[in-house]
């Protein structure tokens, strides 16, 4: 009896030991597939590094110009539409200071780094995706084959939205926001680049909201009903959101930044009912078996 026991025994720790073999196992080949993610965003943050003039004039001070494309179509608008004066941006009265010794070189590390990771991301999604993929049936490799393409197309095109409109809208609206004449704005570098990147980033972010309820809808954590039935507190957020970075309190003005983020959530309803309607074809189709 007690040589049954010891064998019981000594064959759960066997199990136990692979399982947790298995464990680090998969966090060795997790590890890999970072670490290659990692040397791809070090090779494009040395290429931004090298090439840091044109990205600091173009890009990093973009929406500080006048000249910049946002402004120059709101002033084409403006005109078209004889929407007055104010919605023509004219000038972004504030200068930008460095307080810190370091603050310069710290600013290229920086911003060299931010694009070395937006450049790198496409890549740390495929890399993610090899590393999920092992893992998955044949059928669920086939309708999440197209992971890495469609979460990189709607990380650009947020990014593109939040550095071409939301930035330089809140640029403009915080520079000509006054309290009193007598304050001068002097803005150190650091904060215009992180509220730069940080509007644009984080805008590519949320446009991913289509990703991320397809994974919670293959979970079953989210369903189109569910979505459907909060739409108009989705709409009143969206809206708030349009009327914080919007410059002028005009309609138009607050639609051009609300729209693209009403066809997101509405994309997303579209994703969750493909998921669901895939998810009960799979039910019907093991209950008539």
């Amino acid at each position: 009896m007690e040589s049954n026991n010891l064998v019981k025994t000594i064959k759960e720790k066997g199990k136990s030991f692979q399982a947790e073999m298995s464990f680090f196992d998969h966090l060795n080949v997790l590890r890999r597939h970072l670490i290659r993610a990692a040397v791809a965003i070090i090779i494009f943050t040395t290429l931004a590094f090298c090439y840091y003039d044109f990205i600091f004039d173009t890009i990093i001070m973009g929406p500080k110009r006048v000249d910049f494309w946002t402004y120059r179509m709101m002033c084409l608008i403006g005109e078209r539409f004889d929407m007055g004066p104010d919605f023509c941006v004219k000038q972004i009265p504030f200068n930008i200071i460095n307080t810190d010794m370091a603050g310069q070189f710290t600013l290229q590390m920086n911003s060299s780094l931010l694009i070395g990771v937006v450049l790198g991301f496409p890549y740390l999604l495929f890399e993610l995706w090899r590393f999920v993929k092992p893992a998955l049936h044949e059928k669920e490799r086939q309708s999440a084959s197209g992971f890495t393409f469609y979460a990189s197309v709607l990380f650009l095109l947020g990014l593109l939205f939040g550095y071409f409109i939301i930035s330089p809208l809140s640029i403009n609206f915080l520079a000509n926001y006054q309290v009193s004449q007598a304050i001068q704005n002097q803005i150190t570098i650091d904060s215009y680049l992180s509220t730069v990147a940080t509007l644009s980033l984080g805008t590519g972010i949320v446009f991913e909201l289509p990703v991320l309820i397809f994974i919670l809808s293959k979970l079953g954590l989210m369903t189109p009903h569910l979505m459907r039935s909060t739409r108009r507190y989705a709409i009143v957020i969206i809206l708030i959101i349009a009327a914080i970075v919007t410059p002028t309190p005009d309609a138009l003005t607050m639609l051009t930044v609300s729209f693209p983020l009403f066809i997101l959530y509405e994309l997303s309803i579209f994703v969750s009912s493909m998921v669901e309607k895939k998810n009960a074809y799979k039910a019907f189709e093991k209950s008539t078996n």
